[in-house]
């Protein structure tokens, strides 16, 4: 019974594959089921809170309005340095252009 090296693969990946596509099914399935509980739970809880929420809050209402002086007046701001214009430049003074100096070799050394 001598059966060629395809028949094998084929009946090799046949095996692998009936194993593993029903365990990725029942890996995702279980994931899908516990995000689902999840986010059932998040619901809870935010309707929790909500009542919660609702149970502790109470109006409030001021029966006239507020009519507070403040200690001390509102000053205008000065403007930031950077919106001021900066004053005109003018030197007194041209720098003078630096005459070349001519290119003295060095002195030769004596024998001695």
């Amino acid at each position: 019974m001598g059966l060629s090296k395809q028949v094998t693969f084929s009946l090799a990946c046949a095996v692998v594959l009936s194993a593993l596509i029903p365990g990725a099914a029942g890996y995702l399935s279980a994931r899908v089921e516990s995000i689902e509980a999840a986010e059932r739970n998040l619901h809870a809880q935010e309707a929790r809170l909500n009542a919660r929420l609702a149970r502790e809050t109470r109006p409030v209402s001021y029966p006239a309005p507020c009519d507070v002086q403040p200690a001390r007046p509102i000053r205008e701001q000065p403007a930031p340095a950077a919106f001021v214009p900066a004053p005109e430049y003018k030197p007194d003074f041209k720098p003078r252009k630096r005459e070349r100096q001519p290119v003295v070799p060095p002195p030769a050394r004596l024998p001695e």
